[in-house]
């Protein structure tokens, strides 16, 4: 181990109050870490603000895609349109809501874009995503409207929201990711009944007039909180070296990356690369299962009820479930756990079909809850093992680069999803679901840590400034 001189820091304390002193330490494989600083010398407050504000926010935005399909039916009565363009604008919001992750964490690791900003943009785009949703009958102008500025918005909210909780807790980000992350499932609960029972042609302008200005007003208050830590710190108290403390257990199974690496060295290992495509194919059956649970259910001849609660219920659990495997993969591990879930989410798709056979409301609500608990809970562990094999300080565009599969996955889980099920019918595409789902899982089984274990050898260590 190797350690810098003693360094100071300004704090939001003020230049006449003691600053809290910092030390930087080098372990054998050169990665450095920022100790001495706890959470209140650099916010003035609990690091724990930075769970419940990104959460909050996380429940603000989860209406944009989680409850869409329920609103697709007064939707297209009210503007004219087919299901296929409902559809379309929702694959379309689903590219942009990945695809920002990326240039988004670029310009803000280059500090051209703050935390607090991106949520405060995002939050003005998300209100003009609803109000195009609302007074726009063309689809195109919609698509544009909702689609692309819209999804940008929502990517913009999510993509700093995750990053946010890595940052603050490098040493329990599963759970805490997970918690964060399953806000954007199941605040989307109410919505979806509103949707379901309140929505009509007769007072669509209103109610999502009203949305957009819910998630301005939610999502703009708490970004003004937003703060990242230093490069490279540390939590006050944890030993880096000897991992030793009440996360001991989280550390042993997920042990920091070797070094922090930059995009390009990520990319090089492998890993990065497969993690993406991953998520095109896990993220893909999810979408797939959010635009057209409700339909199906409609059409095996389920009620109303049924087939709202189906999709309440996948909300639910998939937020849920999003918080519940983070939390387990600190105790079993992120590959480990991450494999579980794919597998679960496969054979949810194969039980969908065998309760829409059946009729069988209660098994077809069972799966529901399954196929919700597997299409959610994957997100969190990909958001955790990204700063767990590349390092918390390009987090934001290592995770853009690993998130952005969801940009190819929005495509064929929703829009070409539609052309599927026109050709196949609904079984035939669950079916094809769940064989994606366990190739995902098969490919889960060859994800390594770079430099640690075979996958790929970590670069030379770079001198600490």
């Amino acid at each position: 181990m190797t350690s810098d001189p003693m360094k100071t820091r300004h704090t939001p304390a003020g230049p006449d109050a003691p600053q809290p002193a910092y030390r930087e330490v080098t372990d054998a494989r050169g990665r450095v870490y920022r100790v001495g600083e706890t959470d209140r010398d650099i916010l003035g407050h609990p690091r724990a603000l930075m769970v419940y504000l990104p959460w909050v926010s996380m429940m603000a935005i989860s209406v944009s895609e989680y409850a869409y399909g329920s609103a697709e039916d007064t939707l297209s009565a009210a503007h004219g349109w087919t299901q296929s363009n409902t559809f379309w604008i929702l694959s379309v919001w689903v590219f942009f809501q990945a695809g920002v992750a990326f240039p988004a964490g670029w310009l803000r690791e280059r500090g051209l874009l703050t935390a607090r900003r991106a949520m405060h943009l995002g939050a003005v785009m998300c209100l003009l995503g609803f109000l195009a949703l609302s007074h726009l009958r063309e689809v195109l102008p919609a698509v544009l409207g909702f689609g692309v500025v819209g999804g940008a918005g929502s990517g913009l909210i999510y993509a700093t929201c995750i990053n946010m909780v890595g940052k603050w807790f490098p040493e329990r980000r599963g759970a805490k990711t997970g918690f964060v992350n399953g806000g954007f499932a199941y605040g989307s609960l109410p919505f979806i009944f509103i949707f379901n029972y309140a929505f009509d042609t007769g007072n669509y302008h209103r109610v999502l007039d009203l949305i957009g200005v819910y998630v301005l007003l939610v999502v703009a208050v708490c970004a003004c909180f937003f703060r990242d830590p230093p490069k490279n710190w540390w939590p006050a108290g944890l030993d880096p070296l000897s991992r030793s403390g009440g996360s001991a257990v989280s550390l042993a199974k997920n042990p920091p990356a070797v070094r922090q690496y930059t995009p390009g060295e990520a990319v090089r290992t492998g890993m990065l690369p497969l993690m993406w495509v991953m998520i095109v194919l896990t993220a893909g059956v999810s979408i797939f299962g959010i635009s057209f649970q409700v339909d199906f259910a409609k059409e095996v001849g389920f009620g109303p009820l049924v087939a709202a609660s189906s999709m309440g219920v996948m909300a639910v659990v998939n937020g849920v479930g999003r918080a519940v495997v983070g939390w387990l993969s600190d105790l079993w591990g992120r590959r480990t756990t991450l494999v579980f879930v794919i597998v679960v989410l496969g054979l949810a798709q194969f039980g969908v079909i065998w309760a829409g056979d059946l009729r069988n409301q209660w098994l077809f609500l069972l799966f529901a809850f399954l196929s919700g608990f597997g299409g959610g809970a994957f997100y969190p562990l990909f958001a955790a093992l990204t700063p767990d094999y590349f390092g918390e300080n390009y987090n934001a565009t290592n995770y853009g680069l690993v998130y952005s599969g969801k940009l190819v996955s929005g495509l064929f889980g929703g829009g070409l999803g539609s052309l599927v099920v026109g050709a196949w019918g609904y079984d035939g595409a669950y079916a094809l679901a769940g064989g994606v789902s366990m190739a995902a899982a098969a490919l889960a089984l060859l994800l390594r840590q770079p430099g640690r274990s075979g996958a790929g050898p970590a670069p030379a260590a770079r001198p600490v400034n």
